[in-house]
């Protein structure tokens, strides 16, 4: 381990949690809704169109009116895509030994692109683990998300750390790219095999 690290960032999804990364869930959850292969194609535009603001400042709920009409599904009453989506998480225990060794070591914060209210969704689902984080970048708050360098400059001010002195862990590569550009260090965590990805990272922090 680098003795510089003072600081840690972990990614939610695919890191602390098991996402949709390297699944199945979102044909599946596509398929529940009533999109066949033949209607893919009109739910990909509408999905397509607001893409990039979903993790920003656009509720995934509030698409669901537009997706009924171009896709022509029906959907239950109170249906909420945005808790069909927390449902089909699953928390991912095998890092959270690695959680309880650098928390007696090193300032822990969150930087996660999420939806609105979905980071709230996943800890009232009881998908994280109880932890007491210094410090929480959620890119439907400050409306920036990974991998654009805006979000890492302000986790850095906010960590109060040197870049360098900063170890950030996220299963995509090019986010972990965009953070070495800035001179932090980076553990690319790979959630196709959970438990190993959490044993080497272990191993690096001791």
């Amino acid at each position: 381990m680098n003795q510089k690290i003072k600081f840690i960032y972990f990614d939610v999804g695919g890191v602390l949690i098991l996402d949709f990364s390297n699944t199945n869930k979102w044909q599946e959850l596509k398929s529940d809704l009533g999109i066949t292969p033949e209607k893919d194609l009109e739910f990909e535009v509408v999905w397509q169109k607001h893409k990039d603001r979903i993790c920003l400042d656009l509720d995934v709920d509030k698409l669901m009116p537009e997706i009924k009409q171009k896709v022509k599904i029906e959907l239950p009453k109170n249906y909420s895509l945005l808790n069909d989506f927390v449902n089909r998480f699953q928390a991912n225990p095998s890092i959270w030994p690695v959680l309880k060794l650098v928390k007696s070591k090193f300032k822990v914060g969150l930087l996660t692109n999420m939806y609105p209210r979905m980071l709230e969704a996943i800890e009232q689902a009881n998908l994280l683990p109880n932890l007491d984080w210094d410090v929480t970048i959620d890119s439907s708050q400050v409306i920036k998300q990974k991998p654009n360098p805006e979000i890492f400059e302000l986790a850095t001010k906010k960590s109060g750390f040197k870049n360098e002195e900063i170890l950030f862990i996220d299963n995509s590569l090019e986010n972990t790219l965009a953070a070495q550009k800035i001179g932090w260090q980076v553990f690319h965590y790979d959630n196709k095999n959970p438990e190993k990805a959490s044993k080497e990272l272990k191993d690096l922090l001791k």
